[in-house]
Parts: structure tokens; sequence; C-alpha cells
């Protein structure tokens, strides 16, 4: 059966994140439930997180805020912190067990807005590439997001997948230029290309992870 893994944003009602900080929270969400003790060897999420992962990696944003983010931070999971974003993550289930206190949370909706301008990136900073060509909720983009980080430590090798824990999963998310993007489709980066559950069409690319580690 078709696993789920649920990422729970915070969104109180006066203090709503920035949407690039969610972004990156949420990608290093999912990258602190991979590299988890837990979730490898004889970890007690490790047998859920090889059956998700040997199917369709699906994830699913939803959001919460007082009564229904502390009742999400009270089932096993992780939260990871940005400068504005909380992000609660939690292991895999099958889609018909997903957690009451986790279902009955919404998935739309969820649409933030950075309050500046974004400054630039390092030359060694991973970033995740958003596809300028495609209209995505906050939510939605969480979700690629998170694959494109998912995608990029699948494909680094146990040593260089240290020094990212050792980082803290230092990573940044931007939107491509149209020029930019055509110049990453052509550079054998990993891409997350959508299933067209919702919001864009099957098959859609919707980010490409670089990260300078695999080119070491």
């Amino acid at each position: 059966m078709e696993q789920v893994l649920t990422l729970v944003v915070r969104v109180e009602k006066n203090a709503r994140p920035a949407q690039t900080d969610a972004l990156e929270t949420a990608a290093r969400a999912v990258l602190a439930i991979l590299a988890d003790e837990r979730s490898v060897g004889e970890g007690e999420w490790a047998e859920a997180m090889h059956t998700w992962q040997d199917d369709r990696i699906r994830k699913v944003v939803r959001r919460a805020r007082g009564a229904e983010w502390r009742r999400a931070e009270a089932l096993p999971g992780i939260t990871v912190h940005g400068s504005t974003a909380e992000v609660r993550v939690f292991p895999p289930v099958p889609l018909d067990a997903v957690p009451k206190d986790l279902a009955k949370l919404q998935v739309t909706g969820t649409d933030f807005e950075d309050p500046s301008e974004l400054p630039g990136v390092a030359a060694d900073e991973p970033v995740l590439w958003i596809n300028p060509g495609l209209e995505m909720s906050s939510g939605k983009a969480m979700a690629q997001c998170g694959h494109g980080a998912h995608l990029t430590w699948l494909a680094l090798p146990a040593a260089r997948r240290k020094e990212w824990v050792a980082a803290d999963f230092a990573l940044a998310v931007r939107t491509a230029t149209p020029e930019r993007w055509q110049q990453l489709l052509r550079s054998g980066l990993p891409v997350v290309q959508d299933a067209g559950f919702t919001e864009v069409a099957p098959g859609s690319r919707t980010v490409i992870a670089a990260h300078p580690l695999l080119t070491r």
C-alpha cells in the first residue's frame, strides 16, 4: 500500500512564516528524518522509511496552529526550526492510516510571502531551484523542495551525507530565471518530476537540486 510522509507547518494567526524560509525549513525537515538514527538500521522508523522509499516518495504538507500544533507536536516526529518557520515531519504511514490529529489538518490555503528581497547564494551553497514557469501554492512548493532535498540525499555518498549533517543541512531555495532553468535542465542534476496529483500537470519538472558535494 502506498505510504505518505506528512509535514506540518506552524501557521499562527499573527505569526506566519516567510515563504522562502518555509520552503528551506521543509527541505531540511525531510533531510532530518532521513538522517535520524530511528530511520536507519534497526531503528523504530526504519521499516516504514524503507517501505515508503521503495515506492513513490509521496509527501503532503498540512498547516496547524494553536491546539492543533500542540497535538501534532505530541505525535512521534521531528520539529525543525527556521528563522520564521517551524515544520514538524512525521514518519511515513499508509494513506489510510494517517493519525487523526494530522489527517484533519488542512492542506489547501497555505500561501506565504517573503517580506523583502532575498540575498544571493554562495558558490558553494546547496540550492534547490524552483521552476519559474509553474504556479504553486506554498504548501505544494514545500513538498516539492522536500522532494528535491530527498533526491539530493539519495545521490550523495555516505561521506558527503555526513558533511551535510555536520552543516545542519544548510541549503537555499530560489526561483530560477528562465535562462538558468534551461541550463539546469541540461546539467544532469537531480530533477523532481511531479506525479500531478495536485496543482501541476503530471510530469511537470518542479525543482532541480544543485549541491556542490555532488560534483567533488
